[in-house]
């Protein structure tokens, strides 16, 4: 006979245990090759942040079997994120995503949220929604009343040999750039005000938090188009993970400029650099101009859900 699930929350000195198992339990290779990137930027770089975000654990007597984590809306008032669950593959269909689930609502509705989402909470977020080939994920949440709302999807930019379209050479047309006096160059720290301003000012949303994961670490960067001093455009990788392009942004005046696929093929040239075979254009909106500029096609594709709490 089985033991009891017990679920617990998880403290920091446990990330290492968390990032083991979901090595183990995240069954898509290109999320179990950065699970050490995804628990990083879920629950320590959230949680540095000041972002409301709680670890929890799932334990069969001793042993881990599970892990969920859990964050408040960041723009959001009231809402609550599931932003990971990983369940080892002989516990599935066993209770312990249910189990997680359910502490998850209780943990979420004590720090306000009247409805949890299945579904990423940017500026810190590892994936859109679940991806739908983790079907034991999307069992879980239809047998829990979860409603799908939405669906969002990834492309995937080829940068695994010379001729590719993502790795297009864009000197002529930063030549022509130039001539209308429109520099393309690399961000640096000292960019980051400048960015994340231009980036609330014409976009909202957090994709100054993004540019902020970006601009500066290891295994992210930024590419940036100014003239006389002014922002025209950016695009940034790295932020949630290593091979996760996005976001990138155009002033309105200057679309049609040939600025976003050169900033765009700037990134995924450093991301091959780097020794990515392959680019994942995260939460994709404009699918043509992906396709166009750097031959991507859709790949991934996600499932967003949510679910009001009783009392709610």
């Amino acid at each position: 006979m089985d033991a009891e699930i017990t679920v617990t929350e998880l403290t920091a000195d446990l990330v290492t245990s968390v990032v083991q198992l979901c090595q183990q339990a995240l069954d898509l290779p290109e999320d179990s090759a950065e699970a050490a990137s995804i628990v990083d930027v879920l629950w320590t770089r959230a949680a540095a942040a000041d972002r409301p975000v709680v670890g929890l654990g799932a334990y069969r007597g001793a042993d881990l079997v599970g892990v969920l984590i859990c964050s408040v809306s960041s723009v959001e008032t009231g809402i609550g994120h599931v932003d990971l669950v990983a369940v080892l593959a002989d516990q599935r269909r066993r209770g312990v995503g249910r189990a997680l689930l359910q502490r998850a609502e209780r943990v979420l509705a004590d720090r306000g949220a009247t409805e949890v989402l299945l579904a990423g909470n940017p500026p810190y977020y590892a994936w859109p929604g679940i991806d739908v080939r983790y079907t034991p994920a999307v069992c879980a949440a239809l047998a829990l009343g979860y409603q799908q709302d939405r669906t969002a999807w990834n492309m995937t930019a080829d940068l695994s040999y010379d001729g590719s379209p993502a790795l297009r050479s864009t000197e002529a047309t930063e030549r022509r750039l130039a001539d209308q006096g429109i520099t393309v160059r690399r961000a640096e720290l000292a960019d980051l005000p400048a960015l994340a301003a231009f980036a609330r000012s014409t976009f909202g949303g957090t994709w100054d938090g993004e540019l902020a994961g970006s601009v500066g670490r290891a295994d992210a960067g930024c590419h940036l188009a100014e003239r006389d001093g002014e922002v025209l455009g950016f695009a940034a990788y790295g932020s949630s993970r290593p091979s996760w392009f996005g976001p990138m942004g155009t002033a309105p005046a200057a679309e049609g400029s040939g600025i976003g696929g050169v900033l765009l093929r700037r990134c995924l040239r450093d991301q091959r650099a780097a020794g990515l075979d392959r680019a994942q254009i995260g939460w994709v909106g404009p699918v043509p101009f992906y396709s166009g500029s750097a031959g991507a096609r859709i790949e991934r594709v996600f499932f967003l859900y949510r679910r009001t709490l009783s009392g709610g």
